[in-house]
C-alpha cells in the first residue's frame, strides 16, 4: 500500500515538473479546459439558481405548495351570505389547525398624487399572506398584530408607488389619503412597507389588511366595493390555505365537505350549493415540473464538455508526436511501458485538474455576481441559493475525467513507441 502510494505521488510530482518544463505548450492546451469547466459549472449552477428564481416567482403569484384554493357559489339564484361565508372560513382554518390562510380582495382605492388622483389597484389581505407568497420588502416591513390592532389602515405600497410620494422615510410614518375625491374626506392611512416591481410594471399598487377594507368600506357605504358572495360585482373574494403537499388532496376532501354542509339553505338542501377546493401553485403539475429545464441544461454542459475534451485530445495528441525521441530515451534507460503509460496519463489530468479549479473559480466569480443574479430574478427573488457544492464537484470530476481520457490515446501512443525508432526520429 504504501509503495503504491509512493509510486502515485511520485509520478505526480514528475508529471508537474514535466508540465513546468513545457508550461507555454500546457497553457495554450488548457484554455479550453478552462473554459469549458467554467461553462460546464456555470451551466450547472445557473440552473439551479434559474429554477429557484422560477419557484420564487410562481408562489409569489399562486402560493406556495400546496396552496388550496376555495369558492362558493349558488345554482340556485340564492346568494351565499359572506358572514357565513367568512366565519366558516375561520372556523375550517381553527379545526384542522392550519395556521397560514389568507382573504384576498381585489379592489381600487383612489390616491392623490401630486399629478392627480389615481385608482391604485388594491389587494385586501390577511397577514399570513406575506410568507404564504414571499413578498419581499424593500423598505420597512410586511403586516403585523400592531398594524391589525391600528386605527389607521397600514399600507405596503410597491416602489412606483413610493416613487410618486417622492420616496419618503417610512420612520417618519408617511400617510395617504384613500377615496378622497370632490371634496369628500377620505381614510388616512399609514404606509408600513414599499415591496419592488418587475421591469415591466409601471403602475402603482398596495396591498391593505382585509378587515381594515372592510371597516373602511362600512365607515364610507359610498366607496364600498361589492362582494360576489352578496350578489355585488365590484370585487371578488378569494379564501386561500397553504398546507403540507402529503394532506392536501385529503384536506381538499373534507374542506368541500364541511363548506357544503355549513352553506347550505336552511331547509336543509344542498344542491344549489357548489363549493369548489383546488390548487393552483406549480407543484400541481408534477414531482418536478423543473424537468425539462435540468433535462435541457444537463445537455448543453455535456455537449461543452464534449468540445472542451476533443480539443484537449487533438492538442495531446500532436505533444506526443512532437515528444518520441524524449519517450524512446526514456524507454532505453529501463522506463516500464506502464510507467510511460501513467506518465503521459496523468500529465493529462494534472493539468486539467489544475484548469478545472481555475475555472471552478470563475464560474464562482460570475454566478455569484450581483448583477447576474438581478439579471436573472428581476430584482423579486429573495433567497438566492448560495453556488451549489454539487457544481464545482461536477466541474472539479468533469476537469478530471477529460484529462484521463484526453490522456489515455495519447499515452497508447507513447507505449507503442519503439526505443530504436524513437532513437532515430
Amino acid at each position: 500500500m504504501k509503495r503504491a502510494f509512493t509510486s502515485l505521488v511520485g509520478a505526480v510530482i514528475e508529471a508537474w515538473q514535466e508540465l513546468r518544463v513545457h508550461r507555454t505548450r500546457v497553457l495554450l492546451s488548457l484554455i479550453g479546459v478552462a473554459v469549458a469547466v467554467c461553462s460546464l459549472t456555470t451551466v450547472v449552477a445557473l440552473g439551479g439558481i434559474v429554477q429557484q428564481a422560477n419557484e420564487e416567482l410562481s408562489e409569489r403569484q399562486s402560493g406556495r405548495p400546496a396552496s388550496l384554493f376555495v369558492s362558493a357559489y349558488s345554482t340556485g339564484g340564492t346568494a351565499i351570505d359572506s358572514a357565513t361565508m367568512d366565519a366558516t372560513w375561520a372556523e375550517t382554518l381553527a379545526r384542522y389547525d392550519i395556521t397560514y390562510g389568507s382573504r384576498v380582495m381585489q379592489t381600487a382605492q383612489a390616491v392623490p398624487f401630486t399629478t392627480g388622483v389615481v385608482d391604485v389597484q388594491t389587494q385586501a389581505v390577511d397577514q399570513p399572506y406575506g410568507e404564504m407568497h414571499r413578498v419581499r420588502l424593500t423598505e420597512g416591513e410586511w403586516f403585523t398584530a400592531d398594524d391589525a390592532a391600528g386605527l389607521a389602515p397600514a399600507l405596503v405600497v410597491n416602489q412606483i408607488f413610493w416613487e410618486r410620494l417622492g420616496s419618503p422615510e417610512l420612520r417618519t410614518h408617511p400617510t395617504v389619503e384613500l377615496g378622497a375625491q370632490g371634496g369628500r374626506p377620505g381614510t388616512t392611512a399609514v404606509i408600513v412597507g414599499v415591496y419592488p416591481v418587475a421591469s415591466y410594471e409601471t403602475d402603482p399598487a398596495m396591498f391593505m389588511l382585509a378587515d381594515q377594507l372592510s371597516a373602511m368600506t362600512a365607515a364610507r357605504p359610498s366607496a364600498a366595493v361589492q362582494d360576489p358572495y352578496g350578489g355585488g360585482g365590484g370585487g371578488s373574494t378569494q379564501y386561500e390555505m397553504w398546507v403540507p403537499p402529503a394532506i392536501s388532496d385529503q384536506l381538499m376532501e373534507v374542506v368541500r365537505r364541511d363548506f357544503t354542509s355549513a352553506l347550505a339553505n336552511p331547509g336543509g338542501g344542498t344542491g344549489d350549493v357548489q363549493v369548489d377546493v383546488y390548487r393552483q401553485d406549480y407543484a400541481q403539475y408534477g414531482d418536478d415540473p423543473f424537468l425539462v429545464t435540468k433535462l435541457v441544461v444537463g445537455g448543453i454542459a455535456v455537449l461543452v464538455l464534449l468540445l472542451g475534451a476533443l480539443g484537449l485530445v487533438n492538442i495531446a495528441l500532436v505533444t506526443v508526436k512532437q515528444r518520441v525521441r524524449e519517450i524512446g530515451i526514456r524507454r532505453s534507460f529501463g522506463a516500464t511501458a506502464g510507467r510511460v503509460f501513467f506518465s503521459v496519463m496523468m500529465e493529462s489530468v494534472v493539468a486539467t485538474i489544475a484548469a478545472g479549479a481555475a475555472g471552478v473559480v470563475a464560474s464562482v466569480l460570475l454566478v455569484q455576481n450581483p448583477w447576474t443574479m438581478n439579471l436573472i430574478g428581476q430584482g423579486l427573488v429573495s433567497d438566492f441559493p448560495p453556488f451549489p457544492a454539487e457544481a464545482a464537484l461536477i466541474g472539479l470530476v468533469a476537469a478530471t475525467a477529460v484529462g484521463a481520457l484526453a490522456g489515455l490515446l495519447p499515452a497508447l501512443v507513447a507505449v507503442r513507441v519503439k526505443v530504436i525508432d524513437a532513437i532515430r526520429y
